[in-house]
């Protein structure tokens, strides 16, 4: 926070200073909105989301976290159950032997260093809205070439706390991406949702969502390389993301609808958990 932000908290009452910073925040997510509706990729996006509503309707779907406990979990019986991956999932298809059903990703900092990979996976690919323009110099033409690549934007913010029931809407992160594929499970009808390898534990320390840059081999994910040595990423929010969670539950059993923890060893306590075994028994 600069110096005279920091003035300004400390002369303002405390309500009077989260009422200024809640509408600044509103202004800023109103600026966004038009490009992220009527640009031709959005427009494009909202027409395939459009078709994605409710088309797995009473299905189960499996979420895919991307903790150490993926290790110890035997995720072979998933080849024929829908799937969503995120982020650097795609490190586990070639041991997995088959891909997710869908990849999922939102953060700046992993589409930027990731983007050629991602681009190479021939699954639908669901991506923030603020990616784009990381994209810009891949494509010659501003439409078709997305539905090629089979991408798709969402509009997503980090401020203005909500679950979106309707994909095409905003799509607030909850300071992690599963809290996204959570609305997009819930956009296309799966009951239940379950998730594994969402450990919500990292021995990584730091204030939330500062910017750090990897110095060895990566201790919190599936994978040593995932957030490996070089590689800029935000230290994680688990208060937040729990809150994002929470909502989570509440919207899923408002509508009648479960989502259910298979992680091994999780530390989340927000959903009931169930055994993964049992799953496929």
């Amino acid at each position: 926070m600069s110096e005279s932000r920091e003035r300004i908290k400390k002369w303002l009452p405390d309500p009077l200073w989260e009422a200024g910073r809640s509408s600044w925040y509103a202004l800023y997510r109103a600026a966004q909105w038009p490009a992220a509706t009527f640009h031709p990729w959005r427009r494009a996006s909202l027409r395939q989301l459009g078709a994605y509503k409710n088309i797995h309707q009473g299905k189960r779907c499996f979420i895919l976290g991307n903790g150490p406990s993926l290790k110890q979990t035997d995720l072979s019986p998933l080849k024929g159950e829908f799937t969503f991956g995120m982020n650097r999932i795609y490190l586990l298809f070639s041991e997995l032997g088959f891909m997710t059903t869908y990849f999922l990703s939102v953060n700046d900092l992993v589409i930027e260093q990731c983007i050629e990979e991602i681009l190479g996976l021939p699954i639908p690919k669901f991506l923030s809205w603020r990616s784009h323009k990381f994209l810009l110099g891949s494509f010659a033409r501003s439409d078709g070439s997305l539905v090629e690549k089979q991408i798709v934007f969402l509009h997503t913010t980090y401020t203005g706390p909500r679950f979106a029931p309707d994909a095409r809407q905003r799509l607030w992160e909850g300071a992690t991406v599963t809290y996204v594929a959570l609305q997009l499970a819930f956009h296309m009808g799966f009951d239940p949702v379950i998730l594994i390898g969402v450990d919500h534990s990292f021995t990584s320390q730091g204030k939330p969502n500062t910017t750090v840059v990897s110095r060895g081999d990566d201790p919190d994910h599936f994978d040593s390389r995932y957030f490996g040595a070089g590689f800029r990423w935000q230290l994680p929010d688990l208060e937040m993301s729990e809150q994002a969670y929470t909502m989570a539950r509440r919207a899923y059993e408002n509508a009648g609808r479960r989502v259910l923890d298979a992680t091994i060893g999780g530390k989340l306590t927000v959903f009931p958990r169930i055994d993964y075994k049992a799953l496929f028994a």
